[in-house]
Parts: structure tokens; C-alpha cells; sequence
């Protein structure tokens, strides 16, 4: 199958050379004509994927139409925030016959859509059975290197999902289905706010109780506020809901965590995210998931704390306090 990939960050490289490793013709898209030319002449990605080779027959390119043009199947691994204005560019590109695999993870500030609900505002000769979202436990550290990795690929069409589980399965890379696209694209997202907060846990030496109670309600927090938007509670307990939690909270290789630990060390935001390399999507994703739960009226005291530590320079031990004491109630 021809596909391109757009996004060379550390995810989208991976996703390529898998892909190609799966006898797959791939076209490999950055923004950035300086990583374009080092990935054709060196063939590894210096900068976010040090020390793994990228087959010769990866193309990358820096022209966003010749990346797309013919491709039966287009994924999407640009970050969250910037993945508006670089589907836009698609928008006069004939794509109802190609599926659109998003990866991204994260919820768009202002109008709070999915990638899914963007790509379909965006692109209007894509219909909703084309698009699917891959999510699950997969730092790309790990699988560049073919580590045993488990993901979800959910779509509303179950062709769709089928076909996205077949091109991208591999013996290191087991692929499930699921019709859920709403509860897989939400818990891939919501879970990165938690793991800012796992993060700042971390770095303040709060311990692991501490942190084993943040994961925990975190999950429940999601799951509510998942289910209030259309989601199956199921989807939840699965790969792309309390597997992701799990690994983006407690992983070194986690952005998102690491923008916490750095908070709970007594770190400022701007200073931290300066000197960053890689997006960490949790943080854009905190103001939509806040604005989104205000907007279906549902509870989420954990999100709320961390949207006030990341946008109103909050101290994590008074949030940590204001949590704990919080009126007594039920579990579920």
C-alpha cells in the first residue's frame, strides 16, 4: 500500500520505518526542510530518534502535496495543536478514496474537537468511514527498537479499523479493533493531563500512594467525562485508556510526565517547555479538557488542579491539600 506519514518527530518516524518494514511504499513528511535532507542523507532522525536507521526506501520530503499525492492511506503524527493548519493544506486534494489514520493525541483549544471531528471539518471529501485513530501504550523509544507493543485502532467503520489492524500489525507490534473512535481518541488525550499531574507527584516526592490514588481517579475522571461525550465505559479499561494512563504516567519516556516532574521540582512552565525538543501534547490538552468538562457539566477536581497549577502558577502541595480534603463521598 502506498502511505505517507506527516510528522518526522520521534512517532512518525517509527510509524514509517514500521510500516516500511511491513513492505509498505512510504513517504515520510516534515515541515522542516533541515530534517527532510538529514533523514535522506543520513537516513536517522538525529534529533528525536538518535541511534535507529531509516530504510532507504523511505521518502521524505518537505512538500506536503508530493508526500500526499496518490497515497491510499495518509497518517496523521503532527502534534494536536498544529494539526489544523497542516490538514488545511489538504483541503483541495481529492481523499475520498484514502484512509486517514490519526495518531495525535489531544483535544483542540477553542473549539474542543478531536482530531477526528477536525479532520471532518477540515476535509469535506472525507467521509467518516475513512477516518481511524491508533492510541495505545506505545512510547516510540520502544517500538523504533521492536519492543512487544500493544495499541487499539478504532473507527466508526469496521473495514476501516480491519484494514488499518492489517497494514500496520507486526510480531512486535499487535494492532486490536474497535468501533469506539470517540472513547480511544478521548482516553489517548485526557490521559496526558493525568500524567502531568503523575509527574508533579514525582518530582515534589510525594510518594507512591500518592501516586497510585492520582492514576486511579484519574481513570475515573476520564471515564466520565468520556462517557459524557458518547463513549463506551469499556473502552476506558482498555489499551487506549487505563494502558495509556498507565505507561505515560509512570514511563521516563514520557513528555508529559516529565513537564510535571519538572513542575513538582519547582520549575515554571514557559522555562520548561523552552528548552523542550518534543511537544508535550498534555498541556494544551489541560485548558481543552478543562473548558470541555465546564461544557457538559461534569466533575473533574484532579484536571481542574492541574489546569490551575499549569495556568494560574498554583503551588502542587496546596492543590495536593484542596484534593485530599475535598468532602467525603462514595467511590463509584
Amino acid at each position: 500500500m502506498r502511505i505517507a506519514v506527516l510528522g518526522a518527530g520521534s512517532w512518525g518516524t517509527t510509524l514509517a520505518i514500521l510500516l516500511a518494514n511491513n513492505s509498505h511504499d512510504v513517504s515520510l513528511w516534515s515541515y522542516d526542510e533541515h530534517y527532510t535532507e538529514l533523514i535522506q542523507t543520513t537516513r536517522e532522525n538525529p534529533s528525536f530518534l538518535p541511534g535507529i536507521r531509516i530504510p532507504e526506501t523511505i521518502h521524505a520530503t518537505s512538500n506536503l502535496e508530493e508526500a500526499v499525492q496518490g497515497r491510499e492511506m495518509i497518517v496523521g503524527a503532527v502534534p494536536s495543536q498544529y494539526f489544523r493548519s497542516v490538514v488545511s493544506h489538504l483541503k483541495n486534494m481529492p481523499l475520498n478514496l484514502s484512509v486517514v489514520v490519526n495518531v495525535a493525541k489531544g483535544i483542540e483549544n477553542g473549539t474542543l474537537m478531536t482530531m477526528s471531528e477536525m479532520l471532518l471539518d477540515i476535509l469535506p471529501s472525507l467521509s467518516s468511514g475513512n477516518i481511524a485513530t491508533l492510541s495505545g501504550p506505545s512510547h516510540a523509544e520502544e517500538v523504533s527498537r521492536k519492543i512487544p507493543t500493544t495499541v487499539v485502532a478504532a473507527s466508526t467503520d469496521p473495514s476501516t479499523a480491519k484494514l488499518v489492524q492489517e497494514v500496520f500489525m507486526t510480531p512486535y507490534f499487535r494492532v486490536y479493533m474497535s468501533s469506539d473512535l470517540r472513547g480511544v481518541e478521548l482516553g489517548g488525550a485526557l490521559k496526558n493531563v493525568i500524567a502531568i499531574a503523575a509527574g508533579i507527584i514525582d518530582g515534589a516526592d510525594l510518594g507512591d500512594n500518592t501516586k497510585a490514588a492520582v492514576m486511579t481517579r484519574g481513570i475515573a475522571e476520564i471515564t466520565r467525562l468520556g462517557v459524557a461525550m458518547g463513549a463506551h465505559v469499556r473502552t476506558f479499561s482498555g489499551l487506549s485508556g487505563i494502558g495509556d494512563l498507565m505507561v505515560t504516567c509512570m514511563s521516563r519516556h514520557s513528555r508529559n510526565r516529565y513537564v510535571g516532574v519538572e513542575i513538582g521540582k519547582g520549575r515554571k512552565l514557559p522555562e520548561i517547555l523552552a528548552e523542550m525538543v518534543m511537544v508535550a501534547e498534555g498541556v494544551a490538552t489541560t485548558q481543552s479538557a478543562f473548558d470541555l468538562a465546564q461544557r457538559v457539566g461534569v466533575e473533574v477536581p484532579i484536571i481542574a488542579e492541574v489546569h490551575k497549577i499549569l495556568f494560574e502558577e498554583k503551588d502542587p502541595l496546596k492543590a495536593c491539600y484542596d484534593l485530599m480534603t475535598r468532602d467525603p463521598k462514595g467511590e463509584i
